[in-house]
């Protein structure tokens, strides 16, 4: 059962990030602590309780009215002690299991969700963001923490700063205050506790400490928001290598409208230069065919997706393929019979979309999660669009005449498969 509480520590006074709350340091347009409460919230805790010292609990304040957080504070006197003291603070807030978070952590979202399910100290054997060198590290006996520490050369996993706890960890904390006057670290408390390990590998998530740090957490996040499913050959193994790079460059700068907008211009643009230049008009096709993933990475980086943002988006790309089709059409075509094999051509194309999408609205799931086999059929847009470009970088009257019928049998053939493996499949 996920617990309904998380425990948020975040009285470090934030020295190699000049002193400020690394909580609230944004990466990807989004406060590190809004992404991690986001995310809990998303999968079921519905009450946050944040640890954080006195010069920033206005801070930490504000920001809890400014999203409507269901979180209260708990003030750390004396942030300077250990991160072990600032959990013991939190005992009279707490009941029953809780989560316990620490604020400069960035978590991915498949990362919380399985979290969530797990028990102790979730730790990592193979992480592929963090600085294995700066992270804690824990050795494991039998299913729970032998020994614990940044100096451990033997290890078995990282410390993900990711706990699910329940109350006797308390009993803990409270021999610990009487022995050390109150310091001592989460390390000392896991160790003394020998909590039990929950392994997640190779899940997202890094510790912020420095600005290096965060612009690993922003590679991290543009890395792992491309599209789980619907990408075509040329999209998995070249668009999106280029896209992911863009998107890490303006991740803090543009937002996904904007750059919407800006795909959407230079795919019309490219359409109206087929009038004037065939190999112009289809690379600059290709070219907004790969910004065409930018919005969707840094819209899921930024955590800002919506229905409305994917439907635009959809939209415009069939205006953007029609636009380009007819004029290519309108410039290079004189007979009758060119004609209809180009409509057949455009009318494959937007339905080849149709689909799929219409799948997921008589069906209420992604056709390519339900149906696999359909990710193997050629004709996808970012297909269409780099045979397009081929075409025409060597353009004369039977390439582009080849590339409508190609486009015409290609898109066509795959709507008929497609429409042969959903029957089969719900037969």
């Amino acid at each position: 059962m996920v617990p309904k509480t998380a425990v948020i520590l975040a009285a470090g006074l934030g020295t190699r990030m000049g002193e400020r709350p690394k909580g609230l340091v944004k990466v990807a347009g989004r406060e590190i602590l809004y992404r991690t409460m986001h995310l809990l919230q998303k999968n079921g805790v519905k009450r946050f309780v944040i640890v954080t010292n006195e010069r920033y609990a206005g801070l930490y304040r504000e920001f809890i009215e400014e999203h409507g957080l269901n979180a209260e504070l708990v003030i750390n006197p004396e942030p300077e002690k250990g991160n072990g003291h600032s959990l013991h603070l939190a005992k009279d807030y707490v009941s029953g299991r809780f989560v316990l978070v620490m604020s400069d952590h960035v978590y991915g979202e498949e990362f919380i969700r399985e979290a969530l399910m797990g028990s102790g100290l979730i730790a990592d054997r193979k992480p592929r963001w963090t600085d294995v060198g700066e992270a804690t590290r824990v050795r494991v006996k039998n299913g729970r923490v032998e020994e614990t520490g940044k100096s451990l050369n033997e290890w078995d996993a990282v410390d993900t700063g990711f706990f699910v706890l329940d109350g006797t960890i308390f009993e803990i904390t409270e021999a610990l205050e009487r022995e050390r006057e109150g310091d001592y670290s989460m390390s000392d408390v896991v160790k003394r506790a020998r909590l039990e390990v929950t392994f997640l590998d190779g899940l997202p998530w890094i510790d912020v400490d420095t600005p290096e740090d965060l612009k690993r957490a922003r590679r991290m996040l543009v890395k792992t928001a491309v599209k789980g499913t619907g990408d075509g050959f040329i999209s998995r193994h070249l668009n999106r290598k280029i896209s992911t790079e863009i998107s890490y460059l303006l991740a803090e700068k543009v937002t996904p409208n904007q750059m919407t907008v800006v795909t959407f211009a230079l795919g019309i643009i490219s359409a109206f230069l087929t009038l004037l230049s065939l190999p112009l008009a289809g690379i600059l096709y290709q070219i907004s065919s790969i910004l065409d993933g930018v919005d969707g990475e840094l819209a899921r980086a930024q955590m800002m997706t919506s229905r409305f943002g994917g439907y635009i988006d959809s939209l415009l790309d069939r205006y953007v393929d029609g636009a380009f089709l007819a004029f290519l059409a309108y410039s290079t075509l004189t007979k009758p019979l060119w004609y209809l094999i180009a409509l057949l051509a455009l009318l494959g194309s937007v339905m080849v979309s149709y689909s799929t999408e219409r799948f997921k609205a008589a069906y209420g799931k992604d056709a390519y999660s339900s149906i696999p086999a359909l990710r193997k059929l050629p004709g996808k847009r970012d297909e269409r669009i780099f045979l397009t470009m081929l075409f025409l970088l060597y353009p004369v009257e039977t390439s582009v005449k080849a590339l409508f019928l190609l486009l015409a049998i290609i898109t066509n053939l795959r709507v008929v498969m497609t429409a042969w493996l959903i029957g089969r499949k719900k037969s």
